[in-house]
């Protein structure tokens, strides 16, 4: 194997293929990354965890085709580290030779016939739009657990129904549901699955806004994957055994009032009133005519935080408290200018949505259901 390629080009490939490295190998091998030189002036460099695979393909110059195996967070951080000039790579017997200017790296190649080969997605079911879809996973994973013994909890339910695809995650005490349009490849496609949360948001955002995204479905051998393919790029991931509950139905069909005030206003609000308080302490928010207060801190000796931020209140005065890091996680995935409150009782879940407009309708496109805390002074 011996070719040219440009080092941002391969600097780019390399570090998001070796984001799929897993951190702690079941066998030397899956610490490498792959690359592969076709004749046709390919470059393909991939990597692979039993759990997800990454692939990208970028164009080089080769005068060999070949392909090697070599450590992945090593070649990673070589060409992060060499000068923006050519970079050639070249196999010579079990070395794969980096030069790129003044700079050289030698690597010893790793096994080949040891390497799994990367699982097949063929089974293409639809598109979405990048941004979106980034959007709606960093929103949705948001609420995921991070206890790995709850394997359910520590996913996000991918539910596709036609054009409509919704995205739910919780972790007992939240929950948040996304919903969006796409466009699936067939007629009446319909399925419901799980993808750990972790590995859909750094999928997603490895793919940023980038254009179209195709969603494909299949299985590798035991094993169901969901694959993902865009500018180049190619990405799968295990999805996880279990059926999820129905969690749409916890949102309360009926409100005794709500609130809307400004996101940015209380987020900020949350964020001070979280320096008096201990992790997971409760903040309170009363409600009243025209404003909201933030409160946080139990008095006496210990500190407190008060603030007053307007509001527009619909219904009875009203104070709930929340875990301060549940309600900034929601305030802070939310982008509109405004968010909605809605309540039934200060003992029950709370709704937390968007609105654009200070008096107009809330987005139900996406939702966040806050469990509230029993503190102190709130009924």
């Amino acid at each position: 194997m011996e070719l040219r390629v440009e080092r941002d080009v391969l600097a780019d490939a390399v570090t998001w293929a070796a984001k799929t490295i897993p951190s702690r190998p079941a066998i030397p091998v899956l610490a490498g990354i792959k690359l592969v030189a076709d004749s046709e002036g390919t470059l393909q460099v991939s990597a692979y965890d039993p759990e997800t695979t990454a692939l990208v393909e970028t164009e080089a110059s080769v005068d060999t085709a070949g392909e090697c195996l070599v450590n992945g967070r090593i070649l990673a951080d070589i060409c992060r580290s060499l000068p923006n000039r050519p970079v050639d790579l070249t196999l010579n017997g079990t070395k794969l030779e980096v030069v790129c200017g003044n700079a050289r790296f030698s690597l010893h190649s790793m096994a080949l016939d040891e390497y799994p080969a990367l699982p097949s997605t063929s089974d293409v079911i639809g598109t979405v739009d990048g941004a979106e879809w980034l959007e709606a996973v960093n929103q949705v994973s948001s609420a995921a657990s991070h206890d790995e013994t709850l394997p359910l909890l520590v996913s996000v339910c991918v539910e596709i129904d036609g054009e409509n695809i919704t995205l739910m995650a919780t972790d007992r005490y939240r929950l948040a549901v996304r919903e969006l349009s796409w466009s699936p490849s067939k007629t009446d496609v319909s399925d419901r699955i799980l993808v750990k949360a972790s590995r859909l948001l750094d999928i997603a955002k490895s793919y940023g806004s980038a254009g179209q995204i195709t969603f494909a479905l299949d299985e590798a051998g035991n094993a169901k994957m969901i694959g993902f393919d865009a500018v180049g790029r190619q990405s799968t991931s295990r999805l996880i055994d279990g059926d999820y509950p129905q969690v749409r139905s916890l949102f309360p069909k009926d409100i005794n009032g709500y609130a809307v005030v400004s996101r940015v206003e209380l987020l900020e609000a949350i964020k001070r009133s979280r320096i008096v308080v201990e992790r997971n302490s409760a903040v309170r928010l009363s409600f009243s005519e025209g404003q909201v207060t933030v409160e946080a801190g139990q008095g006496g000796d210990s500190a407190q935080a008060k603030e007053v931020l307007q509001a527009s209140l619909n219904g009875e005065d009203i104070t709930m408290a929340f875990n301060p890091s549940y309600l900034q996680d929601a305030l802070t995935v939310t982008t509109s200018p405004y968010v909605r409150i809605s309540f039934t009782h200060a003992t029950k879940p709370a709704v937390v949505s968007a609105q654009e407009e200070l008096g107009g309708d809330d987005s139900l496109d996406f939702r966040v259901l806050l469990m509230p805390i029993r503190a102190f002074g709130v009924n």
